[in-house]
């Protein structure tokens, strides 16, 4: 009997992981398709491209500094033992230009625009200002999700590059100026190491990332009301909480698969 009731329990488990899932695809899908659609929401996008991706330089800045400074360090003290520290600056831009870059961006931005899309979007839900855009006329996938959707696509590439970047000089920061590997080798390494297929191969990293962190966010916002944990405020609190844990872990699974076929 036990056995039994844990076959149903699985079974239902998986239909209600399968069902979330559909839904979800076809909420990016459905506002996927609005991308073309005219008008152009020409104003929203730059609005949006200024909350997620203008108001997050200052803490890709400082996350991408610190970064490039820790690498720096551990890449010196690694290689020294090989005898191999003049490939600091390889090691540094390698590791993020490839991986760190993309994935630390994409969960900064989660953390702090990701949660605010899920938030607010919840509020509107739960005080109907949805049903009041549908009875408007007004389709709420587009009007708060596409526009969110192109922002993030503009935005996250564009961050990325600065991390990267910013991570490199974070580096040389610490394996240069600190630790006294020559200036002209650490840069020369990065010149000579890092080729167009791992920029290309972190861009498209970037935009996956934004599509899925996107949807997800907006997705548990505008699901707020589906909730059977709780509602009105509590059901915003665990939407944002579901958006910023599970857009976390997909980015996270996202990068392994994405780096197996880049690679």
């Amino acid at each position: 009997m036990k056995h039994t009731d844990m076959v149903i329990g699985i079974g239902k488990c998986t239909i209600g992981i399968v069902h979330h899932l559909g839904r979800l695809t076809l909420f990016l899908l459905y506002g996927c398709g609005y991308v073309f659609y005219r008008p152009w929401q020409t104003g929203k996008i730059i609005q949006q491209v200024y909350f997620i991706g203008f108001k997050s330089i200052f803490i890709i800045c400082l996350t991408s500094a610190f970064t490039g400074m820790v690498l720096g360090l551990q890449g010196y003290y690694s290689l020294v033992k090989f005898g191999s520290e003049g490939m600091l600056g390889a090691a540094v831009a390698l590791s993020l230009i490839r991986e760190m870059g993309p994935v630390l961006t994409a969960i900064m931005v989660v953390a702090r625009a990701g949660s605010a899309m899920a938030a607010e979007i919840g509020i509107m839900r739960i005080s109907e200002q949805i049903d009041a855009l549908e009875t408007m006329d007004i389709d709420p996938v587009r009007f708060l999700f596409t526009s969110r959707l192109m922002a993030a696509l503009i935005s996250f590439p564009l961050l990325t590059a600065l991390f990267d970047v910013i991570g490199i000089f974070g580096g040389y920061l610490t394996g240069s100026l600190l630790l006294g590997i020559n200036s002209g080798i650490y840069f020369a390494r990065v010149q000579s190491s890092v080729e167009i297929q791992d920029v290309t191969g972190g861009f498209v990293k970037a935009i996956s990332f934004a599509a899925l962190v996107t949807t997800i966010c907006c997705f548990q916002g505008f699901t707020t009301h589906l909730r059977k944990e709780g509602f009105g405020a509590k059901g915003v609190s665990l939407s944002t909480t579901s958006a910023v844990v599970i857009s976390c872990v997909v980015i996270l699974t996202a990068d392994y698969i994405l780096t197996s076929f880049l690679i």
